[in-house]
Protein backbone atom coordinates (compact mmCIF):
# COMPACT_ATOMS: atom_id res chain seq x y z
CA UNK A 1 0.00 0.00 0.00
CA UNK A 2 1.45 3.41 -1.15
CA UNK A 3 1.78 6.33 1.50
CA UNK A 4 -1.30 8.24 -0.42
CA UNK A 5 -3.25 5.23 0.08
CA UNK A 6 -2.40 5.04 3.53
CA UNK A 7 -3.29 8.42 4.50
CA UNK A 8 -6.93 8.46 2.51
CA UNK A 9 -7.63 5.04 4.19
CA UNK A 10 -6.44 6.83 7.72
CA UNK A 11 -8.62 9.88 6.75
CA UNK A 12 -11.67 7.69 5.79
CA UNK A 13 -11.61 5.70 8.59
CA UNK A 14 -11.07 8.93 11.31
CA UNK A 15 -14.05 10.60 9.51
CA UNK A 16 -16.21 7.78 10.05
CA UNK A 17 -15.60 7.69 13.47
CA UNK A 18 -15.92 11.26 14.20
CA UNK A 19 -17.03 13.08 11.51
CA UNK A 20 -15.40 16.01 12.93
CA UNK A 21 -12.18 14.91 11.58
CA UNK A 22 -12.11 16.93 8.36
CA UNK A 23 -13.09 19.85 9.81
CA UNK A 24 -10.76 20.11 12.81
CA UNK A 25 -7.90 19.69 10.06
CA UNK A 26 -9.36 22.71 8.21
CA UNK A 27 -8.00 26.38 8.83
CA UNK A 28 -10.35 28.66 10.53
CA UNK A 29 -9.15 31.97 10.70
CA UNK A 30 -10.89 34.51 12.17
CA UNK A 31 -10.67 38.49 11.59
CA UNK A 32 -11.81 40.13 14.66
CA UNK A 33 -12.13 43.81 16.04
CA UNK A 34 -14.74 46.66 16.95
CA UNK A 35 -16.98 47.86 13.96
CA UNK A 36 -15.37 49.83 11.50
CA UNK A 37 -12.49 48.29 11.85
CA UNK A 38 -12.45 46.80 8.17
CA UNK A 39 -13.19 42.72 9.49
CA UNK A 40 -15.16 42.91 6.36
CA UNK A 41 -12.48 43.95 3.97
CA UNK A 42 -9.80 42.46 4.99
CA UNK A 43 -11.24 38.97 5.54
CA UNK A 44 -12.95 39.07 2.26
CA UNK A 45 -9.31 39.66 0.23
CA UNK A 46 -7.39 37.23 2.15
CA UNK A 47 -9.99 34.74 1.53
CA UNK A 48 -9.61 35.12 -2.00
CA UNK A 49 -6.15 34.87 -2.05
CA UNK A 50 -6.07 31.69 0.17
CA UNK A 51 -8.94 30.34 -1.87
CA UNK A 52 -10.75 29.98 1.73
CA UNK A 53 -14.39 30.36 2.19
CA UNK A 54 -15.64 33.72 3.86
CA UNK A 55 -18.60 34.33 6.59
CA UNK A 56 -19.36 37.59 7.23
CA UNK A 57 -21.09 37.06 10.66
CA UNK A 58 -22.88 39.94 10.81
CA UNK A 59 -25.14 37.89 8.06
CA UNK A 60 -26.28 35.79 11.02
CA UNK A 61 -27.77 38.12 13.55
CA UNK A 62 -31.60 37.85 13.96
CA UNK A 63 -33.55 40.99 12.89
CA UNK A 64 -33.89 41.55 16.26
CA UNK A 65 -30.44 42.00 16.80
CA UNK A 66 -30.10 44.45 13.76
CA UNK A 67 -33.31 47.27 14.71
CA UNK A 68 -31.40 47.44 18.24
CA UNK A 69 -27.72 47.90 16.85
CA UNK A 70 -29.73 50.35 13.87
CA UNK A 71 -31.58 52.26 17.22
CA UNK A 72 -27.97 52.55 19.01
CA UNK A 73 -28.82 49.98 21.37
CA UNK A 74 -26.18 47.90 22.45
CA UNK A 75 -26.33 44.01 22.63
CA UNK A 76 -26.56 42.11 25.85
CA UNK A 77 -24.97 38.87 25.69
CA UNK A 78 -28.53 37.21 26.08
CA UNK A 79 -29.20 38.89 22.63
CA UNK A 80 -25.31 37.54 21.19
CA UNK A 81 -25.34 33.65 22.07
CA UNK A 82 -27.92 32.75 19.45
CA UNK A 83 -26.08 34.57 17.23
CA UNK A 84 -22.53 32.83 18.08
CA UNK A 85 -23.93 29.82 18.29
CA UNK A 86 -25.83 30.00 14.41
CA UNK A 87 -22.24 31.51 13.43
CA UNK A 88 -20.78 28.62 14.88
CA UNK A 89 -23.28 26.05 13.46
CA UNK A 90 -22.62 27.27 9.81
CA UNK A 91 -19.08 27.22 10.08
CA UNK A 92 -18.84 23.62 9.99
CA UNK A 93 -20.72 23.58 6.78
CA UNK A 94 -17.49 24.95 5.29
CA UNK A 95 -15.60 21.78 5.99
CA UNK A 96 -13.10 20.37 4.52
CA UNK A 97 -12.12 23.71 3.01
CA UNK A 98 -10.71 26.66 5.29
CA UNK A 99 -12.71 29.82 6.12
CA UNK A 100 -11.77 33.01 7.46
CA UNK A 101 -14.72 34.30 9.51
CA UNK A 102 -15.02 38.61 9.95
CA UNK A 103 -16.70 38.22 13.41
CA UNK A 104 -16.43 41.20 16.35
CA UNK A 105 -15.84 38.27 18.85
CA UNK A 106 -15.33 41.22 21.39
CA UNK A 107 -14.76 38.90 24.55
CA UNK A 108 -12.99 35.49 24.86
CA UNK A 109 -16.07 33.79 25.88
CA UNK A 110 -17.62 34.68 22.81
CA UNK A 111 -14.45 33.59 20.91
CA UNK A 112 -14.67 30.22 23.27
CA UNK A 113 -17.80 29.45 21.36
CA UNK A 114 -16.91 30.22 17.76
CA UNK A 115 -13.82 27.94 18.84
CA UNK A 116 -15.60 24.95 20.35
CA UNK A 117 -14.35 21.47 19.21
CA UNK A 118 -11.80 22.85 16.59
CA UNK A 119 -8.47 22.03 16.57
CA UNK A 120 -6.47 24.76 18.32
CA UNK A 121 -3.87 24.08 15.91
CA UNK A 122 -5.89 25.51 12.76
CA UNK A 123 -7.41 28.27 14.83
CA UNK A 124 -5.79 31.98 14.12
CA UNK A 125 -7.08 34.93 15.42
CA UNK A 126 -6.23 38.40 13.67
CA UNK A 127 -7.59 41.22 15.54
CA UNK A 128 -7.43 44.64 13.88
CA UNK A 129 -7.18 48.18 15.42
CA UNK A 130 -7.06 51.48 15.76
CA UNK A 131 -7.86 54.52 17.30
CA UNK A 132 -11.30 56.12 18.46
CA UNK A 133 -10.94 58.85 15.89
CA UNK A 134 -9.94 56.20 13.12
CA UNK A 135 -12.94 54.51 13.57
CA UNK A 136 -15.52 56.55 14.32
CA UNK A 137 -14.44 58.35 11.15
CA UNK A 138 -15.46 55.06 9.28
CA UNK A 139 -18.44 54.41 11.13
CA UNK A 140 -19.47 57.79 9.98
CA UNK A 141 -18.52 57.07 6.44
CA UNK A 142 -20.27 53.60 6.16
CA UNK A 143 -23.18 53.71 4.47
CA UNK A 144 -26.48 51.28 4.20
CA UNK A 145 -25.15 49.06 7.38
CA UNK A 146 -27.13 48.68 10.49
CA UNK A 147 -24.26 49.49 12.83
CA UNK A 148 -24.96 53.20 14.55
CA UNK A 149 -21.67 54.59 14.99
CA UNK A 150 -22.48 55.97 18.21
CA UNK A 151 -21.97 52.40 19.38
CA UNK A 152 -18.84 52.59 18.99
CA UNK A 153 -17.78 53.22 22.89
CA UNK A 154 -19.90 50.41 24.15
CA UNK A 155 -18.01 48.04 21.91
CA UNK A 156 -15.08 49.88 22.82
CA UNK A 157 -15.55 49.15 26.81
CA UNK A 158 -16.64 45.29 26.20
CA UNK A 159 -13.34 44.08 23.96
CA UNK A 160 -11.21 42.07 25.68
CA UNK A 161 -8.10 42.24 23.16
CA UNK A 162 -7.15 38.82 22.81
CA UNK A 163 -3.74 38.03 23.85
CA UNK A 164 -3.00 35.26 21.29
CA UNK A 165 -4.21 37.37 18.22
CA UNK A 166 -1.77 38.66 15.57
CA UNK A 167 -2.23 42.41 15.81
CA UNK A 168 -2.48 44.88 13.36
CA UNK A 169 -3.04 47.89 12.69
CA UNK A 170 -5.58 49.47 10.45
CA UNK A 171 -3.41 52.70 9.53
CA UNK A 172 -2.06 50.32 7.20
CA UNK A 173 -3.85 49.73 4.03
CA UNK A 174 -5.58 46.19 3.52
CA UNK A 175 -2.58 45.16 0.79
CA UNK A 176 -0.38 45.30 3.48
CA UNK A 177 -2.48 44.04 6.64
CA UNK A 178 -3.50 41.14 4.08
CA UNK A 179 0.62 40.01 3.00
CA UNK A 180 1.49 40.34 6.75
CA UNK A 181 -1.20 37.82 7.84
CA UNK A 182 -0.68 35.37 5.09
CA UNK A 183 3.32 35.93 6.33
CA UNK A 184 2.61 35.35 9.40
CA UNK A 185 0.41 32.23 9.17
CA UNK A 186 3.16 30.45 7.26
CA UNK A 187 5.76 31.78 9.63
CA UNK A 188 3.58 29.28 12.25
Amino acid sequence: MGKQTLKNTIIIFFTAVNPTYLWNMSKVIFIMGVSGCGKTTIGKALAEQLHFSFMEADDFHPQANKDKMQQGIPLTDTDRWPWLKSLRAAMELTFPNGVVVACSALKESYRSVLEENLNPLHVQWVYLEGTVETLRQRLEQRKGHFMNPNLLPSQLATLEVPAAALQFSITMPPPTIIRQIIQKIHEA
